[in-house]
């Protein structure tokens, strides 16, 4: 398939979501990943972006954040302060039109790869604010009449972490995918696409350590890939035994971030 995704050297992704991904791109729909926090859904887009060599935007989501913030802002502060000190051209009200990360990829002479990151970060008539746009690929600017429609339709992937249900009208609009959390077989991948030279009975260990404690059910917060990866990193750097990972848990601060999942990590331990 033409322009499809095949991971990279990088990003290690199931042939499911591969599928999705280019099922996504082959049906010009927007794909909504959801996945626990740590499971590599902003990762994927910039994964995307890099195998079919686009250029990415980053559209951060926030509680605050609105439609209109990714169409385009009409600056009008910055036109006061120029008139007020006689600059040129302030008549033409373009100049302070100032397009958002929507806006951008609408607007780019080549195709790009745009990541709604965070979604459900926003409120909840957010998502349906966007479906004209993303339907037709065309937003109006009304301080300067002008229609922006998109040169070539963004390749749009939208992350969510589950925290708000999103409305059935946008569901329908989308293509939607679900990162199950790695097995130990594709987490022993993931983790040496990071550390190709990594000891394979120190990455046994401390990944039989990882599953256990994410299988806990007093933990509030389960370590993610991310957390796993870099404790990794510090067992190798402090010179640690892969036996010392069973018997210690060294460096646990890396992969437990809350003080009573902590306790109940070293109470399994004692």
């Amino acid at each position: 398939m033409e322009n499809s995704f095949n991971g990279t050297s990088e990003y290690v992704a199931s042939e499911q979501l591969m599928a999705s991904v280019n099922v996504a791109i082959a049906l010009q729909k927007p794909l909504l990943i959801k996945g626990e926090p740590g499971t590599g859904k902003t990762m994927l887009a910039e994964a995307v972006a890099k195998s079919l060599g686009r250029k990415l935007l980053i559209w951060n989501i926030k509680s605050t954040t609105k439609a209109q913030d990714g169409l385009y802002m009409y600056d009008t502060i910055q036109r006061l302060y120029d008139g007020q000190f006689g600059e040129e051209g302030v008549d033409d009200i373009a100049r302070y039109i100032k397009l958002g990360k929507l806006g951008e990829a609408f607007d780019s002479d080549e195709q790009v790869v745009l990541l709604i990151d965070e979604i459900d970060k926003a409120d909840l008539e957010f998502p349906n604010d966007l479906l004209w746009e993303l339907d037709q690929m065309e937003f109006y600017i009304h301080e300067t009449r002008r229609t922006v429609k998109a040169k070539h339709r963004p390749i749009v992937i939208i992350t969510s972490n589950a925290e708000k249900e999103l409305p059935d009208a946008f569901l329908r609009r989308c293509i939607f995918h679900y990162i199950e959390f790695p097995d130990a077989a594709l987490m022993d991948e993931i983790v040496k696409t990071h550390y190709p030279d990594v000891d394979q009975n120190l990455l046994d260990q401390a990944m039989e350590a990882f599953y256990n404690i994410r299988s806990m059910r007093e933990i509030r917060k389960k370590p993610s890939t991310s957390e796993l990866i870099d404790w990794v990193n510090a067992l190798q750097i402090g010179g640690i035994s892969a036996s010392e990972i069973k018997e210690k848990l060294p460096f646990v601060g890396v992969i437990v971030k809350k003080d009573e999942d902590l306790e109940t990590v070293k109470h399994s331990v004692e």
